[in-house]
């Protein structure tokens, strides 16, 4: 299977207190839009979102607004917090040596996810892109 993981963002919609909506719809950036219009060219099986508070997001899972990311993270929250991934995507019946994941995220939300025992097969489009302007400049090019 081929698996896109998006990671998300910390623009979102302003919502009440309480209020719920679809991942897939929190997230208002033009880096998360234009990331999850990509991973659908890339005709994957499944598309989920990493997020720094909740983990694997299924696209239609219902989220409220928070205000977390991994970049204030310690090295060891990092670590713990992909190991809950890593747990989260085998719960979901995937499978980390065989399947092919696209990483449409920074290094700090795949540090901890790639290697022995951990996803095997990557494809990292971002790789060599230094900071959101390319990302955005190459994502717009994929359109």
């Amino acid at each position: 299977m081929k698996i896109a993981l998006i990671s998300c963002v910390s623009k979102k919609q302003n919502l009440a207190i309480g209020e719920l909506v679809y991942a897939k719809d929190l997230y208002i950036s033009p880096l998360f839009r234009m990331a999850f219009a990509y991973a659908k060219k890339l005709n994957v099986d499944k598309i989920y979102i990493l997020s720094a508070k909740h983990g694997v997001l299924e696209l239609e899972d219902k989220i409220g607004l928070y205000n977390e990311t991994l970049l204030k993270k310690t090295t060891k929250e990092c670590k713990q917090w992909s190991i809950n991934v890593l747990e989260d995507l085998k719960g979901k019946g995937l499978n980390l040596s065989s399947d092919t994941f696209y990483l449409l995220a920074g290094k700090k939300y795949y540090q901890y996810l790639l290697g022995e025992g951990k996803i095997h097969n990557y494809v990292l489009p971002y790789d060599g892109l230094k900071g959101i302007g390319y990302i955005l400049k190459f994502l717009k090019n994929k359109q």
